[in-house]
């Protein structure tokens, strides 16, 4: 038998890398919360307040009864089921794009679709706020990657202009996750199109939110279906489920069936989120009002917090340094209400923020109720607030 030597710590760095977060106050730790809790939500994603709706709810219990709890297999082999083929029909028809293919979550759909549409010998010109799933994609595409700063339409310009490489992709967020802001989507499009590039939105944020009917960002503008033109979007927000989707030609989406790697070696999404998925996009259809409320409800909570007037469901409140915000978000949860908190490298070193997110159920009590613990919260914008801190259960 073998004698192995003595382990060293190997891992020991880990404790000193978690030294230096716990003393810049990035240390992160997962708080579970119960299933009921009464507080109001102003940090989660579930814009349309769907996650819980009743019909909801139904559609992930009949999926299940119907198909099971798991797809059992990828999407190639046994994953896809008649269920996902209706969830993308409607999905693409609403949107009005010609086909869309479902993922397991939006972050996959994100690194399917630009890993598969770029590629060595490609260009990919990124905005400097894209999300992290666009990030990554990027990162694993092989493709010459250019970084533009935000929303910069003329850096886009002469990136695409003076390009070598025959093909060329151009990725945003529609809105930004982090502070609500929306791309200049039209601009970016009509520079796409004088150099033969192609436009990819995440709609993540916008769809649900902006648009006719919550069909985002992109068909408010007139630009879907355009053969330049692929949208990404996820399912775990405006519809709270899960999953993911990639809406574009059908050329497009036959080619992603054939060479995304986050698609062709991923399990399929469970049949529960898909019908969850489903009778949410059915809800929305049948209640096109709901996106109106949303965004009501984002200008009741931006003049709350005294910020400017917002352009979808998420309202920012900068304040600065970690440990500030981390106690806002802690005090405003101690007086009911949860908001999140965004810290590096969700943000920028000195812009921690307070994250709060529209939901179109939140009542005219509600919005009193947070403006009036907003006004308390944030008197004094910076400094430590009174009592014991808990740890904030919403910072990332």
């Amino acid at each position: 038998m073998t004698t192995l030597p003595a382990a060293t710590d190997v891992l020991g760095w880990l404790d000193d890398v978690a030294a230096v977060r716990r003393t810049a106050g990035l240390q992160r730790v997962l708080r579970p919360r119960s299933a009921l809790e009464p507080v109001i939500d102003l940090a989660s994603n579930d814009y349309l307040g769907l996650s819980r709706d009743p019909r909801v709810v139904d559609g992930a219990i009949q999926a299940t009864r119907t198909w099971g709890a798991g797809s059992t297999g990828s999407r190639l082999v046994t994953g896809s089921t008649e269920l996902h083929a209706q969830l993308e029909d409607e999905l693409a028809a609403f949107c009005g794009a010609a086909a869309a293919l479902v993922f397991s979550s939006g972050y996959t759909a994100n690194l399917g679709a630009l890993t598969a549409l770029s590629g060595p010998g490609a260009l990919v010109v990124s905005d400097a706020a894209s999300h992290a799933s666009l990030v990554d994609a990027c990162r694993l595409s092989r493709a010459r990657i250019v970084v533009t700063p935000r929303a910069d339409v003329a850096a886009v310009a002469a990136a695409l202009a003076s390009r070598s490489e025959r093909r060329a992709l151009v990725v945003t967020d529609s809105v930004v996750s982090v502070d609500g802001g929306l791309a200049p989507l039209a601009q970016l499009h009509a520079v796409c199109r004088q150099h033969d590039a192609v436009l990819l939105a995440d709609e993540a944020h916008g769809f649900g939110v902006c648009g006719p009917g919550g069909r985002g960002a992109v068909a408010g503008l007139g630009l879907a279906g355009e053969p330049d033109v692929v949208v990404t979007m996820s399912l775990s927000k405006s519809l709270g489920s899960q999953g993911g989707a990639v809406l574009g030609s059908r050329v497009v989406i036959d080619h992603l069936v054939n060479t995304a790697r986050s698609f062709i070696f991923d399990t399929g999404l469970a049949p529960p989120a898909a019908g969850a998925a489903l009778a949410a996009l059915q809800v929305l259809q049948s209640e096109p009002a709901l996106p109106a409320r949303v965004r009501a409800a984002a200008a009741a909570l931006a003049t709350a917090a005294g910020v400017g007037p917002p352009t979808a469901a998420v309202v920012s409140v900068v304040l600065g340094e970690p440990q500030g915000a981390v106690e806002a978000a802690a005090e405003c949860l101690r007086r009911g209400v949860r908001v999140g908190c965004l810290r590096p490298p969700s943000v920028a070193a000195g812009t921690c923020r307070l994250r709060l997110t529209a939901h179109a159920v939140l009542t005219d009590s509600d919005l009193a109720r947070v403006a009036q613990v907003l006004t308390e919260v944030l008197a004094r914008p910076g400094r430590p607030l009174g009592g014991a801190v808990p740890a904030a259960e919403t910072v990332r």
